[in-house]
């Protein structure tokens, strides 16, 4: 117990266990199956807001493309799934059974080659994480070995969501078009639509999510996180001492997108469908939105500016349909303005230090509420030891002239 006591102080932990125990009983225990849902669904946002708190709040790389990582692992765990509820029996009425409606419908009559691996559900499972990392190690790589980077790094991951966004619309006969790969329902056979594989889902997306902020926060308190931090700040200084400062923005930003892969393969599994509209420019900056609400320098926080917004997206389209588009941009103004470092600044500029001058007034009162009673008892001792002749010591006159 005290070694986890002091490997949780020691990489500050303190914080995820809470986020922990919110996601993983209270939460549980408060909603219905339909909202715990909803919140799973959150949370694969998530993970993409904690890996921009790598790569923009530690590496100083602000990407505004992050929705394309996100799309390829989504569409990875989708191309399985799609391909598993495609079998011989279930499309007997079309016209090539065997393949996805969707190839059908554009008179595909065979799977495309590219599909074929797909079939393998560990094949699909490495590809969530290869090719998304994969395809940031291109760009990355391409980018930053010629120092291109700021604002112009940001408007070439926008353009790359773009490109992802208009080939997947424009190849609708292999990719499903621009209402992506729906009727996602089987894992192995397995029913994901049942509300117990809900729940199951749900704890599998904890677990991943909780393991990858341990992971994040292993390499921050490491000697990476330090040189990610001095890069940051002055990277000039960092390549004057002899780092290659690119390497070091070529693996923050692979594993922003790992993450970023993890995230939405678990999306495809819970939602049961994936489509371009997560993978274009507007849902990768809504998802930067998320890391600025909740804090881009806090791994925690980033989870908690993504329940935040998304459950404010939904309760505000859900009471306020014609005017939420307002209200959500009214609360991202007046956060990023009222709280420029988010909510886990707000938490370390306001509460942490009205927790601890709480803390001090109630110990000093305690302390202070025990010395009375102790004094009168003393003083009575005094007295009582002052009116007995008995008590008194005998002193020689010599001994009390020379002190003692």
């Amino acid at each position: 117990m005290n070694a986890l006591k002091a490997w949780i102080l020691r990489y500050q932990l303190a914080s995820l266990v809470l986020l922990t125990v919110l996601l993983a009983v209270v939460l549980p225990l408060a909603l219905d199956i339909f909202r715990l849902n909803l919140v799973g669904k959150y949370l694969t946002y998530a993970f993409v807001a904690v890996g921009l708190v790598m790569v923009w709040g530690y590496g100083g790389v602000l990407s505004l493309g992050q929705g394309v990582f996100f799309g390829l692992g989504g569409y990875a765990m989708a191309m399985f799934l799609k391909l598993e509820a495609s079998d011989p029996i279930s499309t007997k009425i079309q016209s090539t059974p065997g393949i996805p409606d969707f190839m059908d419908w554009n008179q595909i009559t065979e799977l495309p080659t590219f599909w074929v691996p797909f079939k393998s559900l560990p094949f699909a499972l490495a590809a969530v994480i290869v090719v998304p990392t994969l395809l940031a190690w291109l760009i990355s790589f391409a980018m930053f070995k010629r120092r291109v980077g700021g604002v112009y790094f940001a408007i070439i991951t926008q353009a790359v969501a773009l490109i992802l966004t208009v080939l997947i619309i424009g190849q609708q006969g292999y990719t499903g078009g621009v209402n992506g790969m729906t009727d996602l329902k089987t894992l192995w056979g397995w029913d994901t639509r049942t509300d117990s594989a809900k729940y199951i889902l749900y704890y599998v997306c904890v677990a991943l999510l909780i393991g990858s902020i341990i992971l994040c926060r292993w390499i921050q308190t490491g000697k990476v996180g330090t040189l990610l931090l001095a890069m940051r700040d002055k990277e000039d200084r960092v390549r004057f001492s002899g780092y290659d400062v690119a390497n070091f923005k070529v693996f923050t930003f692979c594993l922003a997108a790992a993450l970023s892969g993890i995230g939405g393969a678990m999306f495809s599994l819970q939602v049961g469908f994936m489509s371009p509209s997560f993978v274009g420019i507007v849902p990768s900056i809504e998802m930067v939105i998320y890391a600025a609400v909740g804090g881009r320098m806090s791994l925690v926080g980033a989870v908690y500016g993504t329940l935040l917004v998304n459950a404010g997206k939904t309760y505000f389209s859900e009471t306020f349909p014609e005017m939420w588009l307002f209200l959500m941009a009214g609360l991202f103004i007046g956060v990023t303005m009222a709280f420029p470092l988010g909510l886990a600044g707000l938490w370390e500029s306001h509460v942490v230090p009205w927790w601890k001058g709480r803390r001090e007034a109630l110990r000093q009162a305690s302390v202070q509420g025990r010395q009375p009673a102790i004094r009168p008892a003393a003083e009575s001792s005094g007295a009582m030891h002052a009116a007995s002749p008995a008590a008194a010591p005998v002193v020689p006159d010599s001994v009390s002239r020379q002190g003692v």
